[in-house]
């Protein structure tokens, strides 16, 4: 549920609405459209993930996070300051 909902959130959707949509319907490929806000087979409708892309995502991150568990320091920018 945690990546519908900030996917509906950072679309200005509300998150518990589409997230309830979702698990309402049994279908395997319903999802929510966030660039149009409408609700329906995210195949038909063009929107694809491809498994590929996310598993190397989630690997890469995984690995930083390892490296960044066992680094004693890390060498980050300075958050710029908002005027």
């Amino acid at each position: 549920q945690a990546p519908a909902r900030q996917i509906a959130a950072n679309a200005g959707a509300e998150a518990s609405i589409v997230a309830g949509k979702i698990l309402e319907n049994t279908g395997p490929t319903f999802g929510f459209n966030a660039q149009t806000g409408e609700y329906g087979d995210m195949i038909a409708m063009g929107i694809v993930d491809p498994v590929k892309v996310v598993r190397t995502a989630l690997q890469d991150a995984a690995s930083v996070a390892g490296l960044l568990v066992t680094t004693e320091a890390m060498i980050a920018e300075a958050p710029k300051k908002e005027s």
